[in-house]
């Protein structure tokens, strides 16, 4: 038996489909819960009875995206921002590649790249935080409430 890694949704999927499967829960309501027609339930049926629960995985897990620019594009672009704007964002970086290089790639891709390859740092991880922590206070006071003049607690704060 494999080990398999499921997300929350393939997980309750999973978890209804085999309550379908022994008969308590109808198909009806099944479909409600999954969001599924109730057409469509039966191939995730169909396919647990078959393969298991390795058939409800999405088959895309682990490969590359079908927009992925190619490995040519990425190691030309890193190598133009390495050589002439290596103190440049992301942002600008992208401007100037796509000007004057004519290699139009998104900042936010090559904000990726760059700090995969070290060549750049968001601010939060690149400075210290300039403050420092302090203890916060105990909050029993507060919690307990004003005291008033004739009450029980009136006793145990005077500076009230």
């Amino acid at each position: 038996m494999a080990v398999v890694s499921m997300s929350k949704q393939e997980f309750s999927r999973l978890d209804v489909l085999l309550r379908v499967q022994s008969g308590r829960l109808r198909v009806g309501d099944a479909c409600v819960l999954i969001g599924l027609q109730r057409r469509q339930v039966f191939r995730p049926l169909r396919g647990l009875k078959q393969d298991g629960a390795t058939s409800l995985l999405s088959k895309h897990r682990g490969k590359p995206s079908n927009h992925r620019l190619p490995a040519e594009v990425r190691t030309l672009a890193l190598s133009i921002v390495r050589e002439r704007y290596a103190d440049f964002g992301p942002t600008l970086a992208a401007e100037k590649l796509a000007e004057h290089h004519g290699c139009p790639v998104s900042r936010e891709t090559l904000r990726g790249w760059m700090i995969a390859d070290g060549l750049w740092q968001d601010r939060r991880h690149r400075l210290p935080s300039p403050h420092q922590p302090r203890r916060r206070r105990d909050r029993l006071l507060l919690s307990l409430g004003r005291p008033r003049a004739g009450g029980p607690l009136a006793p145990l704060f005077p500076f009230w």
